[in-house]
């Protein structure tokens, strides 16, 4: 027979004297009472350590031996616990790769989202980009205008400058009669000349860009309702063919270029383009497959080369390697590690020499205010010289003067070598003091590839969507499910969305709704954490599981406070003990069983005062809870407030 009630006995964690308590299972449970009294001695250090150290000891020893040993709390005896999960107020990751998204998993359906439905552009030229097989071009041919007279081109050569004797020469050698240099028809035996390469008057400049195309056909579209059956069959017999014939020599690209009689221009920006890649043929640029891993800013396959998916980039600030530019070389200006100056500050070290020896070979002053330097004096100290060679004398570690053949690299440059090849955690941290955070020059601080973001979903891509408040995406899923995607997108992303809809409402419910999915979790505060978590629990749809939560209420507003309680009686209706150490009267009257204790806080507390329902706790003469939830005592407001400056 299932257990009923979670037994508690003899418990005396921290200040808790010798506590008998009973707690309904499957019940949203408050605990509440003074500060300082015990409460989360009780729910935390005792209820829920005892259940998770439960959990632990039932694994493998090899699985115990990567989450430590849990410390039995002080108790007697307890018995009905669940596997317990503690929601409480402490910081989630403050890893910068960690966001609200990624840490409830909206992010991750997003992704899936994108990468099954999303429709690739071009990263330069913005044009749509897909693949598609033979059958599927000759289809495309097909629907064209009736009696449109076109020609299947493939793509050889795209902007790339030379001659290309040798490639007009194995167009020859393949049987094709014309080709498309500059946007202009050629007959290829005229150009290649009779017997070899070298014979013919026609010679391309070898220092300007080329484009060139082979015509594989030419072709008139039949009129359907004028031609036969058997003329139709042999025409798109003939077309399959070609189609084949252009993908095969054009790697995978072809163009349908629409004619006129006689015409020998032609102008190929009003081709219409077709590849069997993940390809631009107008651009050239080839785009990966589509997975969820090209969307993720954690996986090399989506982050930005440049700043690997952060976001942003760490340089040196020259304002604080040189704090006060009214002081100067010799009075200690430049002020970064080693690099400090001034006679008095390692004034014999190596980089105090290279500086000073810079200096006497450029004729900058040392004793000059750095505010009176040029810009260009400014800029060899920071950025050094290039690569152009000093001769400099300087005396070594054994006291013996040596001379200096190397170029100067500069503080800054300096100081950025050194953080780039360091292994030293130390030495990290010391140079990230003269460093300031910039926005990444490739993404703008978007974190994915260019090819990624590129990707769209009705005109917006996941970045767009990401730094949207929660509520704005609920609107924007909702709007994709009612009219926003074809047939073919809302039969694979019908179940994508639901998921994501179901994360965002829990968000939403527990007052997050301001929140966008790209924040970054290090800037949340505790009780935003908390509620994330929770957010993030319910979304697992878990049952049977002991819940304890430290006062989910804080920092939000009172309009909120009823869909938070809403929310955690839907954890609780799930076949879930909620357990919640609380200070809110509208969660207590809302509670199915509370534990209130007291009487004081720290020695004089410890003691189960009152337990039971609203109604008991109300009815109870030692319960000061019961006290203010009746009414018996209140809080009264001040005949006289204080007053303001004006200012709030």
């Amino acid at each position: 027979m299932a257990l009923e009630k979670i037994v508690v006995v003899g418990a005396r964690e921290h200040n808790l004297k010798n506590v008998d308590v009973d707690i309904p299972r499957d019940k949203l449970v408050v605990i509440t009472g003074l500060s300082g009294s015990g409460k989360s001695s009780l729910a935390f250090d005792t209820i829920f350590a005892e259940g998770q150290r439960r959990y632990v000891e039932s694994l493998s020893a090899y699985a115990r031996q990567f989450l430590g040993q849990l410390d039995k709390p002080d108790v007697d005896y307890i018995e009905g616990l669940s596997p317990a999960v503690s929601i409480d107020q402490k910081g989630v990751s403050k890893n910068p790769r960690s966001t609200v998204g990624t840490v409830t998993e909206i992010y991750d359906y997003l992704r899936l989202l994108f990468a099954r439905v999303g429709v690739p552009h071009c990263p330069q030229c913005q044009r749509r980009v897909s693949k598609q097989n033979a059958d599927g071009i000759v289809q495309s041919v097909r629907k064209l205008p009736a009696g449109s007279r076109i020609m299947l081109i493939a793509p050889l050569v795209k902007d790339r400058k030379g001659e290309h004797k040798r490639l007009l020469a194995d167009v020859r050698k393949s049987g094709f009669l014309r080709v498309i240099i500059d946007g202009e028809i050629h007959d290829v035996n005229e150009i290649v000349g009779n017997q070899d390469e070298n014979d013919s008057d026609f010679v391309l400049d070898r220092h300007k860009n080329h484009n060139i195309y082979v015509v594989v056909d030419r072709l008139i579209l039949p009129k359907t309702k004028e031609e036969d059956k058997q003329t139709l069959d042999e025409f798109l017999t003939r077309l399959t063919d070609s189609v084949e014939t252009a993908l095969r020599v054009g790697g995978g690209s072809l163009a349908v270029q629409f004619v006129e009689p006689g015409v020998q221009k032609i102008l190929l920006d009003e081709s219409l383009l077709f590849s069997e890649h993940f390809a631009c043929a107008h651009c050239g640029i080839s785009l990966p497959e589509l997975e969820p891993r090209s969307f993720s800013f954690n996986s090399p396959h989506g982050a930005c080369s440049d700043c690997q998916g952060l976001g942003h980039r760490l340089e040196v600030d020259e304002n604080l390697v040189i704090p006060d530019k009214s002081l100067s070389i010799d009075n200690s200006a430049i002020d970064a590690m080693e690099w400090r100056s001034g006679p008095h500050r390692y004034k014999d070290n190596y980089v105090w020499q290279a500086l000073k020896g810079t200096c006497e070979y450029y004729n900058i002053p040392t004793d000059k205010p750095i505010s009176e330097l040029t810009r260009n004096q400014l800029d060899i100290l920071l950025y050094g010289n290039g690569n152009e060679d000093m001769l400099i004398p300087y005396v070594d570690r054994n006291g013996n003067n040596a001379v200096w053949k190397k170029n100067f690299e500069g503080v800054v440059g300096n100081l950025k070598r050194r953080y780039r090849e360091t292994n030293s955690d130390y030495m990290r941290r010391k140079i990230e003091s003269y460093m300031t955070q910039h926005d990444c020059n490739s993404c703008g601080g978007k974190r994915l590839r260019a090819e990624v973001l590129a990707v769209t979903i009705d005109g917006k891509n996941i970045v767009d969507i990401t730094n949207w408040p929660v509520t704005s995406v609920m609107d924007w899923s909702n709007q994709l499910l009612s009219s926003g995607l074809n047939k073919r997108q809302i039969a694979i992303g019908r179940q994508i969305l639901k998921e994501i809809n179901t994360r965002l409402k829990f968000m939403i419910d527990v007052g997050l709704n301001y929140l966008t999915l790209a924040r970054s979790t290090a800037s949340l505060s505790g009780g935003e954490a908390q509620r994330i978590r929770l957010a993030t629990q319910i979304g697992s749809q878990l049952t049977g599981v002991l819940y304890v939560l430290d006062e989910p209420s804080v920092g939000l507003h009172q309009r909120d406070n009823a869909r938070l309680i809403s929310t955690l009686k839907s954890m609780r209706d799930l076949g879930n003990t909620v357990l919640v150490v609380e200070h809110d009267e509208e969660t207590i009257r809302e509670a199915d069983w509370v534990v209130d204790l007291g009487p004081g806080a720290g020695s004089n507390g410890g003691e189960v005062v009152a337990q039971g329902t609203t109604k008991d706790i109300i009815d109870s003469k030692r319960s000061l809870t019961g006290a203010y939830l009746s009414g018996r005592r209140c809080i009264e407001v001040p005949k006289l407030r204080r007053e303001g400056n004006g200012d709030g």
